[in-house]
Parts: structure tokens; C-alpha cells; sequence
């Protein structure tokens, strides 16, 4: 699953008719003060990705988000979201609040944002908003700033329960709280920073740079998967602090197997395969189920919506 993702991509979207709708001494010219710039620009491109220790070992967010503005970037993601709600509302795809999926969106929601300032203390600040979007596709985001969105398709044809649908949140979330979408715009950056100041310095020029543009994206795809990976163990803690059974991610990621046949294989795709993902979450149980166990169990439990809602919204 994408998490800030599917906002420029079109929306599949449907009515909502049927239920839904050190310091040393340096030289001060100018010419070495380029040079150790430049250096400077390559060595931070070429980091594997050192990280910011954090109280939950999981939360370790990449110093490559230093290279990019927090408040900018969360200003960002509130336009791109307050204009993707404002289109599903004019197309009649936006959930109202008293839909009972949206019911129950928000109230496990509100079972999991509690935790997340242990892991990030800006998340104390966010302005945290869930909402349905009439989509028959498989997918679900927290954009950042906490802008929670899930498609009703993800819902309706794996006919999730609360844990599952915990486990999909707290995988989402934890992008958002690890701030990846501003690790990767600054990866981005230094990468196309290290590139062009490369060509520049070995004299490839343009041709160069597309070589350097195609090993940027292969790059980034080891950064997403491992991305991935990461929000999914630190997903499973946010949603065992909740009081979601963690267990849950293998029966979703099974469902999801079911459902994403034919998927692009594990290298070429920016998400881990899910035989690694149920691999890694029953890895982790034996430390999450503790958390699990001693967490005060949701008071209220919800069901999926009815199979003949679900045929009915998919036409």
C-alpha cells in the first residue's frame, strides 16, 4: 500500500446511492568553499541513511529529513488533501460522518493516535483527520500532519475486521510518524544534488544525468521497501498499544496475496512481497503480543460492510 500516495493518481470513485456512497582551520576562498560544498553534496547523496535514535527502537527517522522542511511539507499535504476531499465530495465520493465505516475509522483512530507522540512529539500538534473515499481500489494513507484516508475497496473486498483494519492504520500512520515522505523528498534532493554536480565534475553533461536519473530511482525503490518494512513493525506496536490483536497482519497480508495476484516481483516494486511482510510480522510477534496483552481492549467492535453493500458499490 501507498501511504501519502494516490493523491495525484485518478480516483476510481463511485456514489455513495447504496450505504456508501571537530573544527579545523580552513581556507576561506571561494574556490575551496565550492569544493567542500560539493563534497559535502556528494557524501550526504551517497549515505546509506544514518538515523535519529528514538525512545521505541522502531521510531528512527533518517537525517535525510533535515534536508527538507517539516512545516512545508505538512502544509503541502493539507492543500493536496483538502482538494482531493473537496473532489470526492463534488463527485459524491467522500464518506459522511456518520457513515458506520467512518464511525469506525475514527474510532480506532482515536484508540491509536494516543501513542504516537512517544514516537514522534510533533504528532502532538497534528491536526489529525480520517475520512472514506468512494474508491473500489485496495488502499489507505496518512499523509503528513496525520491526513488518514481509506478507500472503501479495501474495506469492502477483503472484508477486513477492526484488527486488520488497526493493522492497515498503524502501518499508515507510522509513515507519517517516521516522516518518510520528507526522507524521501530529501533523498531526492541530494541525489539529484550529487548527480548534477557529478556530471558537472566529469564532464558527462545531460547524458550524465539521465544514467544518474535511472540509478536514483533504483535507489529509491531500496528506500521504499525498507520504508515499508519499517512502518510495518512499527505499524503492528502502534496498533498492539491500541489493543488490536497484531496477529491481524498475517490473515490481511494473506488477503492481500489472494487479491494482488500477478504483482510486479519483490526488486522491481516499493513495497516488500507479502510472504516477507507475514515472515517479518511473525518474527515480531513474540515481543508485540506482550504489548498486546496487557493493552485495555477497544469497548466497541465493528464489522466490515455487508457483502451486498460491497456488490452493490462495486456495480
Amino acid at each position: 500500500m501507498r501511504s501519502d500516495h494516490g493523491v495525484n493518481r485518478r480516483c476510481d470513485v463511485l456514489g455513495f446511492t447504496d450505504g456508501l456512497a571537530s573544527p579545523r582551520t580552513r581556507c576561506p576562498c571561494a574556490l575551496h568553499g565550492r569544493r567542500r560544498f560539493g563534497v559535502a553534496l556528494l557524501t550526504v547523496a551517497a549515505l546509506p541513511g544514518a538515523v535519529l535514535a528514538q525512545t521505541i527502537p522502531e521510531c528512527q527517522r533518517s537525517t535525510f529529513t533535515k534536508m527538507v522542511s517539516a512545516q512545508q511539507v505538512e502544509q503541502a499535504a493539507g492543500q493536496q488533501y483538502r482538494q482531493m476531499l473537496q473532489q470526492a465530495s463534488s463527485q459524491r465520493a467522500l464518506g459522511p460522518k456518520d457513515h458506520p465505516q467512518v464511525v469506525r475509522l475514527r474510532y480506532i483512530a482515536q484508540r491509536i493516535i494516543p501513542y504516537t507522540e512517544e514516537c514522534n512529539p510533533a504528532a502532538k500538534n497534528w491536526q489529525w483527520e480520517v475520512n472514506l473515499l468512494g474508491s473500489q481500489e485496495l488502499n489507505a494513507f496518512c499523509m503528513p500532519g496525520g491526513k488518514i484516508a481509506f478507500y472503501y475497496g479495501i474495506l469492502a473486498k477483503l472484508q477486513l475486521d477492526d484488527d486488520e483494519v488497526a493493522a492497515i492504520m498503524g502501518h499508515e500512520i507510522s509513515h507519517a510518524l517516521l516522516e518518510h515522505a520528507r526522507e524521501q523528498m530529501g533523498k531526492n534532493t541530494a541525489t539529484q544534488l550529487g548527480i548534477g554536480i557529478g556530471a558537472a565534475l566529469l564532464g558527462l553533461g545531460s547524458a550524465g544525468r539521465a544514467v544518474g536519473d535511472v540509478t536514483g530511482q533504483l535507489l529509491s525503490l531500496t528506500y521504499s521497501r525498507d520504508d515499508e518494512s519499517q512502518a510495518d513493525r512499527l505499524g503492528m506496536i502502534m496498533a498492539a498499544k491500541a489493543g488490536y490483536n497484531p496477529r491481524a497482519g498475517v490473515a490481511l497480508w494473506k488477503k492481500m496475496m489472494s487479491a494482488s495476484k500477478g504483482a510486479p516481483p519483490q526488486i522491481l516494486s516499493t513495497h516488500p512481497s507479502s510472504e516477507a511482510r507475514i515472515r517479518d510480522i511473525e518474527a515480531l510477534l513474540p515481543r508485540v503480543e506482550p504489548i498486546y496483552d496487557a493493552a485495555q481492549k477497544p469497548a466497541q467492535r465493528f464489522g466490515p460492510p455487508a457483502p451486498k453493500a460491497a456488490s452493490s458499490a462495486g456495480g
